[in-house]
């Protein structure tokens, strides 16, 4: 008995972790959340969190994000944070324990990653939060129930990703240890219940939900006269301050009645068969959208709340001539939108929730009142049944990327749009390289898209980094939805890898990359400004191509071995310093990225050609290439070496072989076979046929 005894308190002495004992570092952090803590208890041996009380007084709990949500970073490793959360479900703060988020690590620095988080106390679950992607540093925007925090422009996915992970894990603690954010028993609508309804006998019935609010009830419940708002019209008779009806669409009593049995069937095609919708219809002198909504976005003036928990709902801009509302003696309304309801807290239909209504009245350009009304949400019990499910796992809920996708259409198409043309050209090489000028001035074209829109704009240049975290992810358990929170860089990506099995890797190297459209252009200024333009010798060249390898293979077996090693390293790529932060970086950083393209003034795309480990990695898969675009002809290299003479890359060999490896697609040796001035085999075609002329002539 005392040898067990002894074990036991060895097991305690030399094992604290295992009794989720705080160390000294995290206990001054936890401190720092909350400054009128007394007592910070060790970490609970039922749930993932520490208690922290002010004398008998609970305050609330602190906990390790990492314990709650392993959501995976943009370098392939999740973002540990001790996160704050008082007994009123709001967040005392955010602490980051350990990243590897290269944009803050080696690029921005961590004062925007701390400025961001510092949003957080304060906010409570109650509250919609919304990232703007704008990256301006403000301050919040809150307006009723939506708080719209500044995001990080240049780290959009990772803010994204932290926001995700503390929402989540915030949610969870929230509905375990939290009084009044417990779930009820969750509902699903009936599929089998309808019948066909007017649009009143919805109403009376409950299946649609209906709030009216008069002018002059409206003056009296906030005291305030409507005539003290010039920007408000005067109401004609009977018409009301605001009407609002609202229903939950995935009910076929209510989803078919309103949209017709083929808009309820598109609808559901299209949104998917997990996805609830909300409809909100209004009209009045205040309806429920102001006019400079963004379609695909979240409302302003409107939020949704259940359990004391803020639902996330987003516009889902379907309404077409197919799916649109027709419901039997519908009245006129001003406006109408189908939201998608859930997120983070998810939406239990069947249970009573609360519409958020914020009213923001003008008295002048600098003075405004605000107020905000509730709006019960209680559909009829019919409407609904009650499922038995499992715990939802973490990754069963809508990904964020969705969202972001959404928000982001116009880009996607842009880039799309431009991709599918370069698609085209490429196909049409043979008969458009008989143009030289046209094939000239569509490169220059698309090279300038590729620095300003593709590069500067969308920040849509690809790096090595991305092939190691694939690598990481791979290893750790991969996620695809990690990669779609970038969906330029997905896009880009997917783009890459399919054309590398038609093109090689030159279409992304010579076409696609931001960097690489860079250093065309410095070439071209070197050459205006009459610089000597230095040729490698034959046996460097072949020597010096092979540089790129070691680097990847380098950077890659880094990333297995120490991932904040590889993130220094991964500097050897010049894009962050370039194309991500515009050169606004430390003096060494900026100093090594001008200096490539110094040097790439004087040596043709000397980064590319024998240091760009991307460019390595792409040329390895361009391996596997299909086929062979670029034509050659039999005097190619025996003995002609005007293409290779004209290649400022160096991708042509002395026996006129194209080097696939190296070659970036500029299809310049193209122009120059399809050229009757400048290939030798179709001047000496064009002599033998000018013989054959004077022969015959001769002959007749």
């Amino acid at each position: 008995m005392p040898g067990r005894l002894f074990l036991l308190l060895a097991l305690i002495c030399f094992f604290p972790a295992a009794q989720g004992a705080l160390d000294d570092e995290k206990r001054a952090i936890i401190q720092e959340l909350f400054p009128k803590a007394t007592e910070i208890r060790d970490k609970l041996p039922d749930y993932p969190v520490y208690p922290v009380y002010q004398l008998q007084e609970l305050l609330g709990y602190a906990y390790e994000s990492l314990d709650l949500s392993r959501l995976q970073g943009f370098a392939g490793k999740p973002i540990s944070m001790l996160i704050g959360l008082d007994t009123r479900g709001r967040f005392t703060g955010v602490h980051i324990l350990n990243h590897h988020e290269p944009v803050f690590l080696h690029g921005l620095g961590e004062e925007p990653l701390f400025e961001f988080i510092s949003q957080y106390e304060g906010r409570a679950l109650t509250e919609q939060i919304i990232i703007s992607t704008s990256g301006n540093r403000s301050g919040t925007d809150s307006e009723g129930n939506v708080v719209q925090f500044d995001g990080v422009s240049k780290a959009t996915v990772s803010v994204l990703i932290i926001n995700d992970t503390i929402l989540s894990s915030a949610l969870k603690v929230a509905r375990e240890k939290l009084e009044g954010f417990s779930q009820k028993a969750p509902t699903r609508a009936r599929a089998d219940f309808y019948n066909t309804l007017s649009w009143s006998e919805l109403v009376e019935r409950g299946y649609i939900g209906h709030f009216r609010l008069t002018p002059e009830e409206f003056e009296q419940k906030t005291g305030r006269s409507l005539s003290d708002y010039p920007e408000m019209p005067q109401p004609e008779p009977d018409e009301p301050f605001t009407e609002l009806f609202f229903g939950y669409i995935n009910s076929p009593m209510v989803g078919r009645n309103l949209l017709g049995d083929e808009g309820f069937s598109q609808l559901k095609e299209r949104i998917g068969p997990d996805a609830q919708i909300m409809a909100v219809i209004s009209r009045g002198l205040y309806p429920h959208l102001s006019d400079d909504f963004t379609p695909g976005s979240s409302p302003d003036r409107l939020g949704l709340q259940q359990n004391n928990l803020a639902v996330e709902i987003r516009d889902i801009n379907v309404f077409d001539q197919a799916i649109r509302l027709s419901a039997d003696g519908m009245p006129d309304m001003e406006m109408a939108t189908l939201f998608r309801v859930g997120g983070n807290a998810g939406f239990n239909p069947g249970a009573e929730a609360t519409l958020k209504m914020n009213v923001t009245l003008r008295k002048n350009h600098l003075v405004a009142d605000s107020t905000n009304l509730d709006i019960p949400v209680a559909f009829a019990n019919e409407l609904f049944e009650t499922v038995e499910v499992a715990p939802r796992p973490e990754n069963s809920r809508q990904p964020v990327w969705i969202g972001l996708w959404n928000e982001r259409w116009l880009t996607i198409s842009i880039l799309v749009a431009s991709l599918t043309i370069l698609t085209v050209f490429f196909a049409r090489q043979r008969t458009l390289s008989r143009y030289p000028d046209l094939v000239r001035r569509f490169r220059w074209g698309f090279l300038y898209f590729t620095l300003f829109y593709i590069g500067f704009y969308v920040q849509g240049q690809l790096s090595v980094v991305n092939i190691y975290t694939l690598f990481l992810s791979i290893r750790d358990g991969f996620s695809l939805n990690v990669f779609l929170m970038d969906p330029v860089l997905f896009i880009l990506w997917t783009y890459t890898f399919i054309t590398l099995f038609i093109w090689g890797r030159g279409l992304f190297c010579g076409w696609l990359c931001p960097f690489g459209a860079l250093q065309e252009m410095a070439a071209w200024l070197g050459e205006k400004l009459k610089f000597r333009q230095i040729t490698i010798s034959e046996k460097w060249h072949r020597r010096l191509i092979l540089l790129k390898y070691p680097i990847l293979l380098a950077l890659v077996g880094t990333a297995f071995y120490s991932l904040e090693l590889a993130e220094k390293l991964v500097e050897v790529e010049p894009f962050k310093t370039s194309i991500t932060l515009y050169f606004v970086r430390s003096w060494p950083f900026v100093i090594y990225a001008m200096g490539l393209l110094v040097i790439g003034m004087f040596i043709h795309k000397f980064y590319c050609r024998y240091l760009c480990p991307l460019g390595a990695g792409l040329a390895v898969l361009g391996k596997l290439r299909l086929f062979s675009w670029l034509d050659r002809v039999e005097l190619c290299g025996k003995p002609c070496q005007h293409c290779k003479n004209s290649c400022g890359i160096n991708a042509i060999r002395k026996d006129g072989r194209i080097d696939y490896n190296e070659c970036i697609q500029c299809l310049e040796c193209v122009v120059i076979l399809q050229d009757e001035d400048q290939c030798v085999d179709k001047r000496l075609e064009r002599k033998r046929q000018r013989q054959v002329t004077i022969l015959a002539t001769d002959a007749g």
